[in-house]
């Protein structure tokens, strides 16, 4: 019988496709069962004697009790390792879900399908697609030993997850964990600071977009992508040039961005307003203002930061014409670090404040910006009803 740890996306996928699991978490109390003979028990009551495979969300920390006492441990990939077929792995600290989005964009003529973090687990993927694209969190390499990628691609790591992972330099060894599992043939894409991590794979490294366009043969003017998205674009175009040795501009330039993400829109009086929820660490707020960083920015942040340095982020906005409405659990922190830059701050405690606030200053010139730099769920169940309420309280505004 299958063991699982917490329920949740991951685990339930599992426990409905296998059925007959015995799943443990924290928020359960009374012994039930469901339809398909998942029985459902209290933390407390895993016994290591009576279980021989467990399975554990990969939310779930190391610190917890259920992970401690585990004898048989293994991820998600790796309950599906013998079975998962050819396989892109897409981790880093920002911009995963684009890259492995417009991967799967470029490769579902293909027969290709996307899942891991970007929302879709294993267990409902197609194993007879003939190629799984996974975005691959930390969490899940942490607690993968067995599965590997048949080509890894690592975007830029920055801190991220500290408060999960312990410190950054755990986090940055998970991301680069599936290194010492690759074999011959299999190839990663990698940051030119990681070319020392030993590897059986074949590495090919960049520092810059320019770098990437120059190994794969890519034409940067027929890219109709900037940055943040176009090193993304050339990550995915850069595994089609790896497989098929083919470069579609046509298609790749078709692609659409997601929601959340730089999400542009105007107000009734024709003033624009930028969402951009799903920079959920201070790398990704870095990059975003860096988009606008000639004009006057009126920046949202806030929420739970996970214990990450802030201290280059407030670097970056002192040199630009930036007032920030804080939101969120670190709101007094990050009124501590702009008093310390003498960055415009304003105490806004919740979205919908900081809305009301930036309308009484924001004009036709100016920029307003919701790039928090920290997760959501402080406040939010997920950073896209963050990014939903933003863009109501917008519309909301007489």
């Amino acid at each position: 019988m299958l063991t699982l740890f917490g329920y949740g996306i991951t685990t339930k996928a599992i426990a409905k496709k296998f059925g007959n699991c015995r799943i443990f978490d924290d928020k359960f109390s009374a012994v039930t069962f469901d339809k398909y003979g998942n029985e459902f028990l209290a933390s407390e009551l895993f016994d290591p004697d009576k279980s021989i495979l467990e399975v554990t969300s990969p939310g779930i920390p190391p610190s917890h009790e259920l992970i401690k006492k585990a004898k048989n441990l293994v991820s998600e990939y790796d309950l599906f390792a013998t079975h998962m077929p050819y396989s892109i792995w897409i981790t880093g600290t920002n911009g995963k879900t684009t890259t492995t989005d417009m991967l799967g964009h470029l490769l579902a003529h293909r027969g290709a399908v996307t899942g891991g973090n970007i929302g879709t687990p294993l267990a409902t993927l197609d194993d007879t697609a003939p190629m799984w694209i996974l975005e691959t969190s930390s969490f899940t390499l942490h607690y993968t030993n067995i599965a590997e990628p048949n080509i890894y691609v690592i975007l830029p790591i920055t801190p991220d997850h500290i408060s999960w992972h312990g410190s950054f330099e755990a986090y940055e060894a998970a991301k680069l964990k599936p290194l010492a599992l690759m074999k011959e043939g299999e190839v990663v894409i990698l940051p030119a600071k990681y070319a020392h991590i030993p590897t059986k794979a074949m590495k090919i490294t960049y520092e810059t977009a320019e770098d990437l366009a120059n190994y794969f043969g890519i034409s940067l003017p027929k890219l109709h992508f900037k940055e943040p998205f176009l090193t993304d674009a050339l990550l995915a175009l850069g595994v089609t040039k790896i497989l098929f040795d083919e470069i579609d501009y046509d298609r790749i330039n078709s692609y659409k961005i997601g929601r959340h993400r730089l999400e542009t829109f105007t107000d009734a009086k024709g003033r624009v307003w930028i969402n951009d929820s799903k920079a959920t660490n201070a790398d990704a707020t870095i990059a975003a203002l860096r988009s606008y960083r000639e004009q006057k920015i009126h920046l949202i942040l806030g929420g739970d930061d996970k214990g990450a340095s802030l201290t280059q982020l407030f670097d970056e906005i002192a040199q630009m014409d930036v007032e920030v409405y804080a939101i969120g659990t670190n709101a007094k922190r990050l009124e501590a670090l702009s008093q310390e830059r003498e960055v415009p701050f304003h105490m806004a405690k919740t979205l919908e404040n900081a809305v009301l606030q930036i309308d009484r200053l924001h004009d036709q010139s100016s920029i307003a910006l919701l790039s928090p730099a920290a997760a959501s769920l402080d406040q939010f169940s997920s950073y896209a009803e963050r990014g939903e309420k933003f863009i109501r309280f917008v519309n909301n505004l007489s």
